[in-house]
């Protein structure tokens, strides 16, 4: 299986070691192309705004589109779980995302940069030890469809209880950022679980 980490902006490199930690190959893709090459793809933490226009530009927003619509899967981090989200709260107008998931994110819902912090999170279907979630100028999950599963949520300040890990069918996204930890066990999930049950995985 090739994986491919959309590489316009963001964390990349992180991605590329943390698949390395699971013995798949991967590639970068800015390009249609390149898209092509792969059975599926990494959405990185960054900033959503930046990486759509982007995406734009290098020609490469409709071919992700496409390809989501088609069943290919994707796991998205932070600014990846935007990007994936049908609906986008707090943002600008203009804002686009390549959407597929049946939720509504509202961005930077944790706070700016210094409101950063860490957390203890067990998710669904992983096992082991509660998973060290990071979150940067995170997003949160305030509406799910039917058909999306919530693997991992946390109290926001306000005591409210928001998912910030989620999955529909072959695309998953997590408010946090497991490549900036050496636990890889999100992206194993992602390979084995997830590509699987799309039959990806030769």
């Amino acid at each position: 299986m090739k994986v491919g980490v959309l590489a316009l902006q963001g964390d990349v490199r992180e991605h590329f070691r943390a698949l390395a930690d699971c013995g798949v190959e991967a590639i970068n893709v800015r390009r249609p192309s390149e898209l092509e090459e792969v059975d599926a793809l990494i959405l990185p933490g960054g900033e959503s705004t930046t990486i759509a226009q982007l995406a734009q530009t290098f020609g490469i927003f409709e071919p992700i589109q496409e390809r989501i619509a088609s069943g290919m899967p994707v796991y998205g981090s932070c600014a990846g779980m935007i990007l994936l989200a049908n609906k986008v709260l707090d943002t600008a107008p203009t804002q686009k995302s390549f959407g597929g998931m049946d939720v509504t994110v509202r961005r930077n819902a944790f706070g700016r940069q210094v409101d950063s912090f860490e957390s203890d999170i067990q998710i669904s279907g992983i096992e082991g030890p509660p998973m060290k979630a990071v979150f940067i100028r995170a997003p949160w999950v305030e509406e799910v469809g039917e058909g999306v599963q919530v693997l991992g949520s946390v109290t926001s300040p306000g005591g409210e209880i928001h998912p910030v890990a989620i999955r529909e069918g072959s695309l998953l996204a997590t408010s946090f950022h497991p490549e900036l930890t050496n636990d890889s066990r999100i992206h194993r999930y992602f390979v084995e679980e997830v590509c699987r049950s799309v039959s990806v995985i030769r």
